[in-house]
């Protein structure tokens, strides 16, 4: 009986320290996610280097949003319809510059990512979040802000 006791406690102290570690380690976000969320955000990229829209509709929500401030200082806001026509006359063409990750935050479902595109006149830094919907990645919205360079 006092056997079966302590082997009862020694079982539950473990199982108790083992579930805070894998609610945490399932929270900050796994290596799989972090691989699905950086392909996201690559894709992304590639459609930005290359005005390539078809990678836009693969790495955002449909009804994600683009939102920034304008030059006299209000908030701008662009759907991705609106977003995508920008690129229209660009398409296929490569864009000179570099395009980077900067940081990258991945917990749960949730993730945040900031990218910084620097061309010849412009630095652009995009503030990009996404969900896993479903077995997939979605970039659901982005803020950014632009200067010269």
């Amino acid at each position: 009986m006092l056997r079966s006791a302590f082997t009862t406690a020694l079982v539950s102290a473990v199982l108790s320290m083992a579930v805070p570690t894998r609610a945490m380690s399932q929270a900050k976000g796994g290596a799989d996610d972090k691989a699905m969320v950086r392909a996201t955000v690559e894709r992304y990229l590639h459609g930005l280097k290359f005005n390539d829209t078809t990678d836009f509709h693969r790495a955002f929500w449909p009804d994600a949003k683009l939102l920034f401030i304008k030059r006299d200082g209000s908030l701008g806001q662009l759907s991705q319809a609106e977003w995508y026509r920008g690129f229209a006359a660009s398409a296929g063409k490569e864009e000179q510059g570099t395009l980077e990750i900067v940081s990258m935050d991945v917990t749960g479902s949730a993730a945040s990512v900031k990218v910084m595109e620097t061309y010849a006149k412009d630095v652009y830094i995009d503030y990009l979040n996404l969900l896993r919907i479903g077995q997939e990645w979605l970039i659901v919205n982005k803020i950014y802000m632009s200067r010269p360079r």
